[in-house]
């Protein structure tokens, strides 16, 4: 196959250097720094400097010795560059350390500042951005920003420094040559300007193809056993073949673009060095400049074209720097969803007295509102369980309790004040809210349980894995407490990773807990457990918890179905029960099945026996009277 097939030919594409004022945005970053970016950067040009006092050392030793009237001197011209070459390494490695660490510590406070940006972000926000895309953003986007720093803006002083210096020799040895040499400059600078123009375009598709690549890359490791399970490995193989195929077309682009770049300004440079060599040679042999003069001509003329050559690297440089830059301020440009304010007089002891009031809230864009109307009162110290079918909003509520959703202000109230009043921070620390998916972190257990203080004792850790039906877990774990449970506790079955985020929940003793769904994947006997102990440890404070069994929601002491963000029925279990509604049909059809399923599990257990019993008799073994009615 031709490999046009695969990297179709570039495509013309318009661009200015305007693109390039995103790069006024790494100012504040950089002027922190500024001082230290002004030594290094003098000391750089301390050292071109004594790269421009070593041609002269070769000029003197070289006429001394093509010159028959000019005694030969060549120790101390070598004595001086090797003087000069030693002193500028000296100052070279130390203004480059100093360099990279202003570098360094650009890309820390940038890499800091966004990922501090993106903890405070909404639902929309990572709904727009995917987790590959924002990881791509804060490393290659930021690297790109890191090599700017590093090498950019000391490449552009040492550019016009270096033809400075480098013509500033060149007119004192020969201006007549020097003004041949200069002719062709303009034709290179105006090369350079109309080519570097359009680079912008390739580097900023570059990049959000590497973004999709990551992006799709993460989700698929994420979900891999999904993968696995419905052998589907061919397909995604695909997939990622054509992503990366996108991701190889962008950069064969960009590259491409760049490499005619760099290979047209050397090729333009080359005319003034056949200029020196044609005219300057005959400048030589009429005598008008010396052999030296002509050699140290040369190692100008290089200092000046090799700047000149670099200009394509530069641009290249500057350019993806600048497409990262815009990159990185679109996510920093990005408000919070939820504003936080901060009133004063607020209760300094939480009693978990909850209260909504007409609470209705839509998603963007959504068909219709997830909660219309939702008024109902949660006195301190109750539990409260919320029923309902998917979608009727019940996740919704639990949410804007903590604000998770933009809360609308006036609609919820802890301890009579406005949830909007409180601090996010000490929102969430007196209301905890255990989310419906449960998400453990690559470390251990310990570490996971005691996520928000990792100081607390092992008997509040034991205390907590108990009341969540976890401890018996924890005990049978080679390691204990100190079990790595990987990534997202894939270690764990879904159960175990359930009950543990319970337990972090839980052993945080909050004024106010919220469980979303927590039981979905425990069996009645543990749920049984569970409950029990959440009862124990839950005494006094405000429970709210939203279960599809009828078992956990009754034992709550108010029970409320919604349904289409309403509410459709309120009261205890025996009220529900005797209303005949939604919440009765579902008790009966859950006591049916749970009924079926212990006649099942009991048709199992008495057809285990059988075989127990018959193996030995088959044996000629005495066979073993089961205990089991």
């Amino acid at each position: 196959m031709k490999v046009g097939a695969f990297f179709p030919p570039a495509k013309r594409e318009r661009g200015s250097f305007r693109h390039l004022g995103h790069l006024k945005r790494l100012g504040p970053y950089v002027r922190q720094y500024a001082w230290v970016l002004s030594v290094s950067v003098g000391g750089l040009l301390v050292t071109r400097f004594f790269d421009a006092i070593v041609p002269q050392f070769m000029r003197t030793a070289i006429d001394s010795l093509v010159e028959p009237d000019t005694p030969s001197n060549v120790l101390w011209p070598a004595v001086g560059i090797l003087g000069v070459v030693a002193v500028r390494f000296g100052i070279y490695v130390w203004a480059r350390r100093l360099l990279r660490r202003v570098s360094i510590s650009v890309s820390y406070d940038l890499r800091r500042r966004l990922f501090d940006h993106i903890q405070y972000q909404g639902a929309a926000f990572f709904n727009r951005y995917g987790t590959g895309d924002l990881m791509s953003r804060a490393v290659n986007d930021v690297g790109m920003v890191q090599r700017v720093v590093s090498f950019g803006w000391v490449t552009i002083v040492m550019f016009f420094f270096s033809i400075g210096t480098g013509l500033y020799f060149m007119i004192g040895m020969s201006p007549a040559l020097t003004a041949w040499v200069v002719l062709p400059m303009p034709l290179v600078a105006i090369a350079g300007f109309v080519m570097a123009r359009g680079m912008f375009p390739y580097f900023r598709a570059q990049q959000e193809a590497q973004a999709a690549i990551a992006s799709f890359t993460q989700e698929n490791l994420n979900g891999i056993r999904t993968i696995q399970a419905a052998a589907q490995e061919d397909e995604e193989i695909r997939r990622f073949r054509e992503v990366s195929t996108v991701f190889a077309d962008k950069v064969y682009r960009a590259t491409r673009y760049a490499a005619s770049m760099k290979l047209m300004m050397p090729f333009l440079s080359m005319i003034s060095i056949v200029v020196v060599l044609f005219y300057g040679g005959t400048l030589v042999q009429r005598g008008e400049i010396t052999v030296g003069t002509f050699s140290a001509f040369f190692a100008y003329l290089a200092m000046v074209t090799g700047s000149v050559s670099s200009i394509g690297m530069s641009v290249q440089m500057f350019t993806s720097a600048a497409a990262g830059t815009q990159r990185i301020f679109e996510l920093l440009d990005s408000e919070p969803e939820i504003v936080e304010t901060s009133a004063e007089d607020l209760p300094q002891e939480i009693r978990g007295d909850l209260e909504f009031r007409g609470l209705s809230y839509r998603y963007p864009e959504a068909a219709r509102s997830a909660l219309e109307g939702i008024d109902l009162h949660v006195s301190s110290g109750e539990t409260i369980a919320f029923l309902g079918r998917v979608g009727s909003g019940k996740s919704t509520l639990l949410r804007a309790v903590v604000r998770l959703v933009d809360t609308p202000a006036g609609r919820v109230f802890l301890d009579g004040r406005d949830v909007c009043d409180y601090p996010l921070h000490r929102l969430r620390e007196v209301v905890t809210l255990v989310p419906q998916d449960p998400f453990l972190f690559s470390a251990t257990l310990r570490a996971n349980l005691s996520y928000d203080d990792p100081s607390r004792s092992d008997e509040q850790i034991w205390e907590a894995a108990e009341a969540a039906g976890l401890a018996q877990t924890i005990r049978e774990l080679s390691e204990g407490l100190d079990t790595v449970v990987g990534e997202r506790g894939i270690t764990l079955s879904g159960g175990q990773r359930q009950r543990a985020t319970l337990a972090r929940g839980l052993i945080r003793e909050a004024p106010v807990l919220l469980m979303d769904d927590c039981f979905s994947s425990v069996d009645t006997a543990t749920e049984e457990l569970i409950l029990s102990g959440l009862e124990r440890m839950r005494e006094g404070k405000t429970t709210l918890l939203i279960s599809h069994r009828v078992s956990t929601a009754r034992h709550a002491n108010r029970i409320f179905v919604l349904d289409e963000g309403r509410v459709l029925e309120s009261g205890t279990h025996e009220e529900l029960l005797a209303l005949g509604g939604y919440y009765a049909d579902l008790e009966a059809v859950q006591r049916n099945q749970d009924q079926d399923r212990a006649r099942k599990d009991r048709l199992v257990r008495n057809l285990q026996d059988s075989q127990e019993r018959e193996e030995p008799a088959q044996r000629g073994e005495p066979a073993v009277a089961s205990t089991e009615s």
